[in-house]
């Protein structure tokens, strides 16, 4: 995996920094924020996605910018297209990308919900420009409230932030290694059919050491793949489930 990140103390505008992901092929993209309001009491962490609003005006957008017709959407040029298809072209390439965002941003809030306060407890969508490439996954991540007093300390503190990038960690890796974008590694090893791991579905009465015991290898291995902070699980969750 690889990330993109400013070297320095400069601002680029929000237009700009899609260009760069594009520009990079990226396959996922996480804006970070933190969140302030009048009220001080307001807290906790927020996910958000883009929103129906959001996608139909970029839609429009795209369409309309002729620069955009010699992109590259999904693999295929627009350029020689209709105006038609490629409206029908860019409206799946974005269906498909707020559908992983969605997904990605779950299990982002069901890992911030293990140690930080939730200010929405599923994934907000919203029109932010940030969200708005129509062929990358994109979240807008608000981790918390600067303007309230205690989580302004828990924001600046090395160890909250921390948690707070492994909790985006889990949520992409845990995606891209069931799902892996085409002609990377992780897609190589799942055409193969020889996946390091096997998947399990957290049923009731099911506990970490039990689940450990069941396929003869160690908690810790579980917890490491899974990005798991402790031994709670919860009824439903999918585990990865390294081979012994």
């Amino acid at each position: 995996k690889g990330y993109l990140y400013l070297t320095g103390d400069y601002y680029l505008t929000l237009r700009r920094r899609l260009r760069i992901a594009r520009k990079y092929k990226a396959d996922m993209f996480i804006a970070i924020h933190a969140d302030a309001f009048r009220d001080n009491s307001a807290r906790g962490a927020s996910v958000f996605a883009l929103s129906q609003r959001g996608a139909t005006s970029e839609a429009a957008r795209w369409l309309a910018v002729k620069e955009n017709q010699s992109e590259l959407m999904g693999g295929v040029d627009l350029s020689d297209k209709s105006h038609l298809l490629r409206s029908v072209l860019i409206n799946l390439s974005q269906n498909a990308s707020v559908r992983i965002s969605l997904r990605i941003g779950a299990d982002i809030i069901h890992s911030l919900s293990r140690f930080a306060a939730l200010h929405h407890h599923k994934v907000e969508q919203a029109a932010f420009v940030v969200l708005k490439s129509p062929d990358i996954p994109s979240l807008l991540v608000e981790t918390g409230f600067i303007s309230n007093s205690y989580e302004e300390r828990r924001l600046i503190s090395p160890r909250y932030q921390h948690r707070l990038a492994l909790a985006l960690e889990s949520g992409v890796v845990k995606y891209f290694t069931l799902h892996p974008p085409r002609g990377t590694w992780l897609a190589s090893i799942k055409n193969k059919g020889d996946e390091p791991y096997r998947r399990y579905k957290v049923g009731r009465g099911d506990s970490l050491s039990r689940i450990a015991q069941l396929y003869r290898v160690s908690s810790q291995s579980i917890k490491s793949l899974n990005r798991l902070h402790g031994d709670r699980l919860l009824v439903g969750q999918d585990l990865l489930i390294p081979l012994p």
